[in-house]
């Protein structure tokens, strides 16, 4: 009886010990930078969480920074990133690599970009974080195909294809994802407003749609 009484007690123990919560760092650029604001992606995914009693499963962190480009994450990766230990880490980078090239002149070239993506994904691996990949969504909304920087945009963001692919690793592919959104909702083919404000930032349904297809994403991994 005493056995019994004290295997019951050591359950009951148990039961109560709260668990490990998964650390999922978003690591990026403005759009990330602003997705821990109220109504932002990660805003989001935390309370979609906590909506499904979730909670008590995972930190959400934030690791955005306007302007930043693959190689200015490479940069900061162990500070940002490696250093808080993360179980998860979303890479979503891309957009600067292509949009500055235009705006600034100082976009990442092909081979650049991809050497320093791959980079990345070597080292949080060594670190034994888990590790989704994300396709840059929108630099403009337009769906015949006319937006300036359509070209480059696909083809980074099937270079981050590729490398998923090569890695076996998981991708949020929001490229696709915002297209076919498209697609379906902006019959006058407007260059914004639809999922984005200003062609690349984004507005509410665009944080509506990343976080849900992101949050998908971070409990498929195991």
């Amino acid at each position: 009886m005493k056995y019994a009484l004290a295997t019951l007690s050591l359950f009951v123990l148990m039961a109560f010990v709260p668990q490990n919560k998964k650390k999922v760092i978003f690591f990026g650029d403005s759009i990330t930078q602003a997705g821990v604001q109220p109504g932002g992606y990660i805003t989001r995914i935390d309370s979609m969480s906590r909506k499904e009693g979730k909670s008590d499963q995972f930190d959400f962190i934030g690791a955005g920074i306007g302007g930043n480009k693959v190689y200015d994450l490479y940069l900061r990766l162990e500070k940002d990133v490696l250093d808080k230990k993360p179980d998860i880490v979303l890479i979503y980078v891309g957009v600067n690599d292509v949009w500055h090239k235009q705006s600034l002149g100082t976009g990442t070239d092909a081979d650049k970009f991809q050497n320093f993506y791959q980079a990345l994904i070597d080292k949080i691996t060594a670190a034994g974080a888990k590790i989704i990949l994300v396709t840059p969504a929108a630099i403009g909304e337009k769906t015949d195909y006319t937006n300036q920087l359509d070209g480059d945009l696909n083809k980074y963001s099937g270079f981050i294809r590729d490398i998923a692919a090569k890695n076996n690793l998981p991708l949020v592919d929001l490229r696709k994802v915002f297209l076919e959104y498209n697609l379906k909702n902006n019959p006058s083919n407007k260059d914004r407003g639809i999922l984005t404000s200003d062609m690349v930032h984004l507005n509410d349904m665009g944080n509506q749609l990343v976080a849900e297809q992101m949050w998908k994403a971070i409990q498929a991994v195991k």
